[in-house]
């Protein structure tokens, strides 16, 4: 965690928990809230205590229709908890604060703090004057004040970090809200983004995901149209991190330079997760995405010219308005074509203060339904037809924490592949931390997750295992943290396929 001056506003130990909803720039956002508050002299409150703290911060997402009422009942089930706990303060933060401001406090007057996307740094200030006034303090910043990597971070992950290089879009898709709320796109300057990766391998980081609403338009803001692959050709100078990734790049700034720096760059891995939202032409246009499948398909076949072995998702959003059963057939062609490695496909539902939410041709429930199962089937064969061309092959897998849930059953672990695909495998004799690097091969594939069931080929200890070892050694007799939904390692674990899109993919 970065240093800074601690607040003297706190003159005990009082808890926090942070409950993160959205994509993956929230869940970057909450380290740093997290980081802050522990800078002002908090500490997380143990596991599961499900509100039982002396802070409770929500940092919210607005891009579901249902995202106020999921906020609002969680704000109901702490009211009573609050009239139980003297000098308890509830905070609520993220976009949907950034878009309803004074409302959350008229709906639910027992919050004491409402900030937005732009200040989340002023966080300790404002529950300090809340309880000083003992009212509640709505602060909400038009700009950006900070980037979020400036501020403090307490990271769930001793190996792997998220890196914002942007915040913002440009762009105006009809079905979603983010530019409204995040603002628009403003670039980290190079300098700064090498020196924070450099600080955070310094520390034991040996992965790291470079951030942003849309990620290789990256340069946009400061008149550089190459600035992203530049940015990726650099990761590669800097001795100790083995893996880069990014996430969401649009197809309409994916140029042959980004493709050419993936390629020639050894630790950018052969992964691209690029939304393709429909393969509809007509479909496109009133999302008002600029390309079409053609453009689409060409990207894709040329990073597969480039990178064979190049693990490729997608989103894709099903029954958008207007959408016809031939625009849909579309779809699923443009999937058969491009062979997916997965795709985390998603029923449209109204986003309030988009465009789209007030189109002509509302598409009825169950025929969304039924498309999405189509869908959903078509792309289950693709993966798992893809996943069993990965059985016989050799590959390192990056020990992760926490991604097998039946790691204990099996005497397995589990980890990443370079192309981020999720391998379980034999435990070797010699032990190992996450972050340590494991090689194995493949001997069984299913639709979302590989197997290597003999015994690991070889173990490389490393650095970020060793922080990881250093880390749990010293937090030993501490509280366990507040988990904010960070993956183990690498690129963001993938959202359910019922879930909304995060704003860090459109």
């Amino acid at each position: 965690m970065t240093s800074g001056n601690r607040s003297e506003a706190v003159d005990v130990k009082k808890s926090y928990e942070v409950r993160t909803y959205g994509c993956q720039m929230n869940v970057h956002d909450s380290e740093r809230l997290s980081g802050l508050l522990e800078d002002a002299g908090y500490v997380p409150a143990p596991a599961g205590s499900d509100g039982d703290a002396d802070v409770v911060v929500f940092n919210t997402c607005a891009v579901r229709e249902n995202a106020d009422n999921k906020l609002y009942g969680n704000l109901g089930r702490l009211a009573l908890m609050k009239t139980k706990r003297p000098g308890m303060q509830i905070a609520v933060g993220g976009c949907l604060a950034q878009k309803d401001r004074d409302t959350i406090v008229q709906r639910a007057p027992w919050v004491d703090v409402v900030f937005g996307t732009h200040n989340i740094g002023k966080l300790p200030v404002l529950l300090e004057r809340a309880r000083v006034q003992e009212e509640a303090q709505i602060e909400i910043a038009e700009s950006l004040e900070a980037f979020p990597s400036t501020l403090p971070t307490r990271r769930e992950s001793a190996y792997a970090a998220w890196v914002s290089i942007s915040v913002g879009c440009n762009n105006t898709c009809t079905f979603c809200i983010v530019p409204a709320l995040r603002g628009k796109e403003k670039d980290r300057r190079t300098g700064d983004i090498l020196a924070e990766i450099e600080a955070l391998v310094a520390e034991g980081v040996s992965e790291i995901t470079l951030l942003g609403q849309n990620v290789n338009a990256y340069g946009s803001d400061i008149g550089d149209r190459e600035a992203f692959s530049k940015l990726l050709r650099a990761c590669g100078t800097i001795e100790g991190l083995e893996r880069v990734r990014f996430t969401s790049p649009h197809p309409r700034d994916f140029t042959d330079d980004v493709i050419a720096a993936m390629a020639e760059t050894p630790n950018v891995m052969p992964q691209l997760h690029m939304p393709m939202q429909s393969g509809s032409d007509t479909v496109l246009k009133a999302m008002r995405r600029s390309y079409r499948q053609e453009r689409f398909l060409g990207i894709i076949e040329k990073v597969r010219a480039a990178m064979p072995d190049a693990a490729i998702s997608t989103d894709i959003i099903v029954g958008f308005p207007g959408e016809t059963e031939e625009d849909f057939d579309q779809t699923l062609h443009a999937v058969r074509e491009a062979r997916f490695a997965n795709a985390f496909t998603f029923q449209y539902s109204k986003r309030p203060g988009t465009p789209a939410a007030d189109m002509e041709g509302q598409i009825p429930k169950e025929v969304v339904q039924e498309r999405y199962m189509r869908l959903s089937a078509l792309q289950e064969e693709i993966s798992w037809e893809e996943n069993k061309k990965q059985v016989g092959r050799v590959i390192e897998v990056m020990v992760a924490e926490g991604e097998g849930r039946k790691d204990g059953a099996t005497h397995r672990l589990s980890g990443r592949a370079p192309d981020n695909r999720l391998v379980h495998f034999t435990k070797p004799a010699q032990d190992v931390r996450p972050g340590d690097v494991v090689t194995v091969e493949i001997t069984y594939a299913a639709p979302h997750h590989l197997l290597a069931e003999g015994a690991p080929l070889g173990v490389r200890l490393t650095r970020s295992g060793d922080a990881w070892e250093k880390r749990n050694r010293e937090a030993a007799p501490k509280p366990a943290g507040v988990m904010l939904g960070l993956p183990g390692i690498g690129a963001p674990v993938p959202l359910p396929a019922a879930a909304a899109p995060g704003c860090g993919s459109v």
